[in-house]
Parts: structure tokens; sequence; C-alpha cells
């Protein structure tokens, strides 16, 4: 299989398009192989089933234009990072091969979502490791980034990725998950504020595409400083 040069990792079916779906996109439009892997089937959700889930799942891959979905069926609402799941990320990683890889926040108030990202981080380090999961040649991504869209209780985003021409279609791939969705007031880590879920990602997303002077956008963190250098060639007004 040919490397992928973006892979995200979410928790559930759905998770990648509400974070990051347009950053998603936007990679796609500019020549590069995107993948999303799923690390649940979502059979605990409230709505709908994991069937329906799967097939909304590969409706919104299409939307995005994904070359890989994948789901490594761990149990939902039941994500653990330990030996055997480390490894069996591992194995999927070094499959892909990734050279940068989107997990969800840090913080969360979802357990799966704050466990997953400790999992894909340890994943992606010990992916590096050669007597590791021998089996499989070692591959370890270039860059991790946390996807932190609707988290205003973590720290400022390293950077924010303009996503205004992107926007209709990740709100499109969000669409595909009617079974959650429809009449929704709140899904993940979007809390309940009286309007429809599709108007809280949009509001969302335009208050982080006001913070770079665009129309809409979608928050990340690195553990890293990003390094700049030509700070003439900057942009974002800071007036």
């Amino acid at each position: 299989m040919q490397p992928l040069d973006l892979l995200c990792i979410a928790a559930h079916r759905d998770d990648a398009e509400l974070t990051c779906g347009g950053t998603i996109i936007k990679s796609v439009d500019d020549g590069y192989r995107v993948g999303v892997l799923d690390l649940t089937e979502g059979e605990m959700g409230t709505r709908g089933s994991a069937d329906l889930r799967a097939a909304e799942a590969e409706r919104a891959a299409e939307v995005m234009g994904l070359a890989v979905r994948e789901n490594l069926s761990l149990p939902d609402a039941g994500i653990e990072n330990t030996r055997e799941t480390r490894e069996r990320l591992v194995a999927v990683m070094r499959r892909l091969q990734p050279r940068v890889v989107i997990a969800p926040a840090p913080r969360g108030r979802h357990p799966d979502h704050r466990l997953a990202a400790e999992l894909v981080r340890d994943a992606c380090f010990l992916g590096g490791i050669a007597r590791y999961v021998p089996e499989v040649p070692r591959h370890r991504p270039h860059k991790l980034l946390y996807a932190i869209a609707y988290r205003e209780d973590t720290v400022k985003p390293t950077f924010i990725v303009d996503i205004s021409d992107q926007f209709e279609r990740k709100l499109a791939a969000i669409r595909c998950y009617a079974s959650q969705f429809e009449g929704a007031s709140q899904a993940g880590e979007v809390f309940p504020n009286g309007e429809s879920l599709y108007d809280m990602v949009t509001h969302q997303a335009a208050h982080y595409g006001s913070r770079i002077r665009s129309r809409y956008g979608e928050p990340f963190l690195t553990d890293e400083t990003m390094r700049v250098t030509d700070v003439v060639a900057l942009d974002v007004s800071t007036f």
C-alpha cells in the first residue's frame, strides 16, 4: 500500500468529521493521501447502531475523498491504553505509514477521547522501535497533532487551519451521520447551547476562523513549538 500523508485516528465514527473534517478535505484538495482510522464501531451509542454508523462512515469517507478508512474494533466506551491495544494500533500504523497523525484532544468529557489521545501518542512512539512488534517493519510518524475543536478548556491552539473553502463539504460529511445528528443539540465534545448541532458546528468553525481572520477554521495543538523560517512572511495581521 502507498504510504499515507495524513492519518486521523478517531475514537468513534463521526469524531474525525466533527473535529477536523475540513482539514482532512483540504489535505485531499492539496493532493495528499489521507485516511481515517476509527478505533471503535460505536456500538454503545444512544442512537443508531454499529452497522448503521458503518454505512454512514462509508458515505462520509466518499464526501471527504479518503484513500483509506478502517476500524480497529476496540470496545466503545471501553478504550484502554494497554500493551494489546498499543500493539494493534502500531501494526496498523506501520502498514499505513502516515507522515502526519491527528489524534483526539488530550482533554475531553468522553473518556474514550482522552484515552485515545494517550494511546495514539504512545503507539506513534513505539512504532519506531524495531523490536516492538518485529513482524511488521518499523515506522514512526514525523508529526503528531491534536484536534482540539470545541475544547475551550485546553490551551491556546498552536495553529488554526483555514477551512473556508472546505467548510460546506465538512458539514456535508457530518450530515452523513443522520442517525447521530439529525435533530440533535449536542454530540461528543460539542456542548449544547439551545441551537441545532449543525448550527453549533458552524458557529464554532466561524469562531476559530475569526482568530486567523478567515471565515472558518479548525484548531490544532502540538507538544513541540512550531518553527518559523521567515518572520517577514508571517500571516494574520496583528491589527
